[in-house]
């Protein structure tokens, strides 16, 4: 019998925020004992579910219908709209005076400058100018405010105007460059761009100036750009086409009396864009209400946070995550944000800040948590983490060493909730649950509101197995769409391989606790003897050697037929001797199976990323099989797929 790595006590989970949700279904639902049975209740009641979620603190008009056409397993998500006759303002609802909130909305800490700290009164002075600032240049309800930004106050700033103003917002991060930039506003056309001067990480400071003239050239829908100086308090802008400086352009309107502008709940809020590394970036326009209500949702009953608190997530703006951190505001929680390198200048600087703003959920990475347990960073014996109640982790599958790190080198009584869904729902499918037991490796189960399912190649569920992980029912943040779709691409990307349900693209296991693994995306699901691999169960293995780094499979076409071939990036000084290889093989075959064991294994200096952190093994096989690769604009690190091209060892 599988034990848990931790159980909440009794009077954590009955202090809970979910217990207390269960509670008041069950005073009319006795069925509902424990939140398995909530979770099918919540599928059974999916009215009176999202309208209780609606009142753990939605601000708005709900309307009187919760969903048309009912929300019911058969229907088309697509079809289903919630709260069809609402009026709603993103920025009136993060906004709000809620009893309990602390007294500052965002704290954000830059590499090498003091922490700035924004009260709510000053968040909302400074988003009712950037409003006001916005309608008088024209901008409207349905344009798009562009922001090519750090993950810094002002970014946060602009999101929130637009919203208040009906406009969409859209963003992308500093290091991307100008094809990146222009690949993904190019296509949704904003009427305004937000861009900062530069950025500094790692000790360095990178100018955008350049690059931002050339962006303003090629969008030739905007009507401004509206320049943040960051690594200069006035940095020159001579070059750059309708620019002017952000505090010019606030100026007039300061004092101005903040307004909100409400439109029916499924007004586009904001469009999120695809890593793009299987082709352009596919535009996500998100409804303002569904993700609204997804966010409270999970933030308020699947992570327990309550206002007064301090959620840290790292993250820049090209990532989801980022969306969701800001949504903290509506729970009247404060937001933490970081922008800069998180180990530099030192590997504990996170912590730093964890233990300074008393942060109680801490969000990071898969890859920064085993980052940090190979560097040896035990933060626990560092720093005071007694705020911290929760640790989450997103971006990729966190393997079992990973919840061990946690709980032996950061805290031992933490909700360790691994998260996982994606920039097309801006949400969550699975994730933490604080009354129920955490088991290493495992995401602790679905989410209410959301039936996930696993279905094996035939469309057939599994109680048990390995297969696609797919949601039979709509709900709140079903997009509305791709940017510029006539809904064809929109179709194919989810709900054809199921004939209308969403398929989400990840190869998922169910448990026989009850809770879910991700083995990676199934897109890059290797093939070894007509068996479907997951990636993550390869590098979950790989990875718990101190020589090994980090690692990428992938599929290589040889003789007719498919073999995996393993690149590691090894610890500094390290080489790959024919031993290491040879243990690799043995530890594979003995602790997950022969099919496991790579045909190749091969060392390469650097592993392509997504610039939201993520391992592109789809630009790896292009490279391996000798095709074009999908838009090198996304990656962060593109120059190192040279390392992958004509290696001598993949041609035998």
């Amino acid at each position: 019998m599988t034990e848990p790595i931790w159980t909440p006590s009794p009077e954590r989970s009955a202090a809970s925020q979910m217990e207390q949700f269960r509670l008041a279904v069950a005073s009319r639902a006795p069925q509902v004992i424990d939140t398995v049975a909530l979770h099918a209740w919540s599928l059974e009641h999916p009215d009176d579910f999202w309208r209780r979620v609606w009142d753990l603190g939605m601000v708005g008009d709900p309307g009187d219908v919760v969903s048309d056409p009912p929300c019911r397993p058969g229907i088309d998500p697509r079809d289903v709209g919630f709260f069809p006759d609402s009026s709603f303002c993103l920025a009136e609802h993060l906004l709000a005076e809620r009893p309990g909130a602390g007294p500052y909305a965002l704290v954000a800490w830059r590499e090498g400058t003091e922490p700035r700290r924004v009260t709510w009164s000053q968040l909302r002075a400074e988003v009712a100018a950037v409003r006001a600032a916005l309608a008088a240049d024209g901008v409207k309800p349905g344009d798009r405010v562009a922001a090519w930004m750090p993950n810094v106050t002002e970014t946060v700033v602009v999101m929130l105007a637009a919203n208040a103003l009906g406009a969409t917002f859209t963003s992308t991060s500093s290091d991307f460059g100008v094809a990146g930039v222009l690949d993904r506003f190019g296509q949704t056309e904003p009427v305004v761009l937000v861009a900062a001067d530069g950025y500094r990480y790692g000790g360095t400071d990178f100018s955008g100036m350049d690059r931002l003239a050339e962006v303003v050239a090629g969008l030739p829908s905007l009507r401004r750009a509206i320049v943040v100086g960051l690594l200069e308090e006035r940095p020159d802008t001579t070059a750059v086409p309708l620019a002017v400086h952000w505090v010019d352009y606030l100026a007039p309107f300061q004092g101005t009396p903040l307004e909100f502008t409400r439109q029916p709940g499924d007004h586009p809020a904001y469009v999120l864009y695809s890593s793009g590394t299987t082709g352009k970036p596919k535009c996500i326009v998100h409804r303002a209400l569904g993700v609204a209500l997804m966010h409270l949702k999970e933030q308020r009953l699947h992570l327990d946070i309550a206002p007064g608190d301090r959620v840290f997530y790292f993250t820049t703006c090209g990532w989801m995550m980022w969306n969701w951190l800001v949504s903290v505001l509506g729970v009247g929680a404060t937001a933490v944000l970081y922008d800069g390198n998180p180990v530099a200048p030192d590997p504990t600087v996170l912590w730093d800040l964890a233990e300074t703003e008393r942060v109680t959920l801490m969000g990071v990475s898969a890859k920064y948590l085993d980052a940090a347990r190979k560097a040896g960073v035990k933060p626990a014996a560092t720093h005071d983490l007694g705020s911290l109640r929760t640790v989450c982790s997103t971006g990729s599958p966190l393997g079992a060493q990973g919840y061990h790190y946690v709980y032996d080198a950061i805290a031992a009584d933490v909700h360790l909730a691994s998260i996982s869904g994606g920039t097309d729902l801006c949400g969550c499918f699975v994730g933490g649950d604080p009354t129920r037991a955490v088991y290493a490796g495992e995401i602790q189960g679905p989410m209410l509101g959301m039936a996930v399912q696993v279905l094996d190649d035939a469309g057939q569920p599994m109680e048990q197995g390995t297969g696609e992980l797919t949601c039979a029912m709509a709900f709140p943040s079903v997009p509305l769409g791709f940017w510029g779709d006539d809904g064809t691409a929109f179709a194919a990307a989810y709900f054809e391989q199921f004939d209308g349900r969403w398929t989400h693209g990840d190869f998922a296991e169910v448990t026989s606790t009850g809770g879910v693994i991700i083995h990676g995306r199934s897109d890059a699901t290797l093939n070894a003897g007509g068996v479907r691999i997951g990636t993550a169960e390869l590098y979950s293995r790989v990875e718990l050697r101190p020589e090994i780094v980090e690692a990428v499979a992938v599929g290589q076409q040889f003789d007719g037929d498919a073999r995996i071939v393993l690149f590691l990036k090894l610890a500094p000084g390290l080489d790959l001797t024919d031993l290491l290889i040879a243990e690799l093989k043995r530890d594979l075959r003995t602790n997950l199976s022969p099919r496991h064991v790579p045909a190749k294994i091969v060392a390469v200096h650097d592993i392509p990323r997504t610039r939201s952190g993520k391992i592109s093994e789809l630009a790896v096989a292009d490279v391996v099989n000798g095709r074009a690769v999908r838009n090198e604009g996304a990656l962060a690190n593109a120059d190192c797929l040279e390392a992958f091209r004509n290696r001598p060892e993949l041609a035998h």
